[in-house]
């Protein structure tokens, strides 16, 4: 059965849609069998989110807000879970404490 899904969210890590939170995303979006895409306005340009080059080619900043859709099975988890992924700042707040 196919679905489409679409959603929106705010980016709220200090450097926005850069490398590591585009690694991130992108794998995530790989794990579904769904197309996902993402925009920086509901009209787009839409950007395939399951490539690294296009979603960071998006360059978008903290503040952003993120346009989201998926296409396909399984589209309505791949929203929920990338809406949560950047929710949870990209789960970075743990995995980078300096040693002294």
């Amino acid at each position: 059965m196919s679905a489409t899904a679409e959603a929106t969210v705010l980016i709220t890590h200090d450097v926005g849609l850069h490398a590591r939170p585009s690694v991130k995303f992108t794998k995530l979006a790989k794990s579904f069998a769904a197309d996902v895409e993402i925009a920086l306005a509901a009209n787009g340009p839409w950007f395939d989110a399951k490539s690294i080059v296009k979603v960071m080619a998006a360059k978008a900043p903290k503040g952003t807000v993120l346009h989201i859709r998926a296409n396909g099975d399984g589209a309505d988890d791949a929203i929920r879970a990338l809406i949560e992924l950047v929710q949870r700042d990209f789960d970075e707040d743990a995995g980078h404490v300096r040693s002294a």
